[in-house]
């Protein structure tokens, strides 16, 4: 017999939706955010092979890389983007770059249809490489929302084991 897919919820059987989320930049929920890439990494393979065997060939893990996550918002008046990006490349040049601020840890939360915290990682010392503050302005198009991005390196997420999950009813 195959293990529940929900523990606390023996009776559900979808899996989360991923339109319910939230990122948190210092504490703060991100105002607009419209879409975050995945998380994801890849461990470099290494081959090998033996003297005493050396028709077959061996593979163990290298070193781990994590890709870039990109966040898109809608404009708003929020300038959480801005700011964040402003600490690590300022238009005041090398003077305005805050050498102590501009990593932070951020906080990727699955929500539930209730909206209940679901499932949590943590993103571990995440800087901005790039940021767009605003798309292509086209006078023509009526139907578009302005979208900022905020691309992100960081040096590895963990999943918060700490979050359980929560009680459907």
């Amino acid at each position: 017999m195959a293990a529940p897919l929900f523990p606390a919820n023996a009776h559900r059987h979808d899996p989360y939706r991923t339109f319910k989320f939230q990122v948190l930049i210092d504490g703060q929920s991100v105002a607009g955010l419209k879409k975050m890439g995945a998380l994801k990494k890849t461990t470099e393979t290494v081959k090998w092979r033996s003297a005493g065997d050396p028709s077959h060939e061996r593979v163990m893990p290298g070193g781990t890389s994590y890709e870039a996550v990109i966040l898109e918002q809608g404009l708003t008046h929020d300038p959480v983007f801005e700011t964040w990006a402003n600490l690590v490349n300022n238009i005041e040049g090398d003077a305005g770059i805050s050498l102590r601020n501009y990593r932070k840890d951020i906080v990727i939360n699955v929500l539930n249809l209730q909206g209940q915290v679901a499932i949590s990682y943590k993103l571990y010392r995440a800087w901005v490489s790039e940021f767009q503050a605003l798309p292509e302005l086209d006078a023509g198009s009526m139907n578009t929302v302005g979208i900022q991005t905020l691309t992100l390196q960081h040096e590895g997420w963990e999943r918060d084991t700490s979050v359980t999950e929560p009680t459907e009813s």
